[in-house]
């Protein structure tokens, strides 16, 4: 059919831990040169999690190398997903916060599980972060600019039912017809062809992705500097301690 399906299982929540995102960005780039492949659907395969973004430990007490290799595996899955020539669809099946909002937000059509518990946002900020402009500017061209700054400075988390009004996920549909539905999408989107559709995408998206592009050792710079704050880890420490208790 020339789709590909990628289903994330990295139990129990799908974190992105360093080797997940360069598992990820591999398979994507194995996916892109294959010529038969026009397509790929991204799912989870864990219950009621997308996933819950960036792997917490990863930016805990590590050295400043750690932080530099795992930020730059960050930015090479948003600059593969963002910038990929085949139709991407994110068949969002559980609650997507944080980085995990941000590769919904990375494909061309988000549907979501109409289920009112699962929620999918940028909420950086309720963790004392502040989310890189990259991922702003992803946002901002997905609802537009007052929706996203209000979301942001708030770091919402959106029920499935928000998020479509608001325009953060394209469609809602039962769950149990949530592939269904992203194969039909699919199959839409694939019915043009390919090389008007793949220059319209870049048309539409180069400038965000040149932006990081340009800024990527500076944006590094940026992470490592913000994320070793001893008033960062101690808030990232504690929200570790809180996910324990949890459990």
């Amino acid at each position: 059919s020339g789709v590909a399906m990628m289903k994330f299982k990295s139990p129990p929540v799908n974190s992105l831990s360093l080797e997940f995102l360069t598992e990820f960005s591999i398979s994507l780039e194995k996916l892109e040169n294959n010529r038969a492949c026009r397509g790929v659907i991204i799912t989870s395969a864990v219950p009621k999690i997308f996933s819950s973004g960036l792997d917490i430990t990863e930016m805990c007490g590590k050295s400043m190398e750690h932080y530099t290799e795992f930020w730059r595996a960050v930015q090479e899955m948003w600059l593969r997903l963002y910038g990929s020539n085949m139709v991407t669809v994110a068949a969002v099946n559980g609650s997507s916060p944080a980085g995990g909002c941000l590769m919904a937000l990375s494909c061309d059509y988000r549907i979501m599980a109409e289920n009112p518990k699962f929620s999918i946002g940028l909420n950086e900020a309720q963790l004392g972060i502040v989310a890189p402009f990259w991922f702003k500017d992803t946002f901002v061209n997905v609802v537009g600019h007052r929706i996203a700054e209000r979301s942001l400075q708030l770091g919402s988390l959106h029920p499935a039912p928000e998020a479509h009004k608001l325009g953060l996920v394209d469609e809602l549909v039962p769950e149990e017809k949530l592939m269904e539905k992203a194969a039909a999408v699919m199959a839409q989107w694939l019915a043009l062809p390919d090389h008007a559709r793949q220059l319209t995408k870049t048309m539409m998206r180069k400038a965000v992705l040149d932006r990081l592009v340009a800024h990527r050792e500076e944006d590094i710079k940026n992470f490592i500097s913000f994320v070793s704050k001893e008033s960062i880890q101690k808030s990232l420490r504690m929200y570790m301690e809180m996910l324990k208790k949890r459990k």
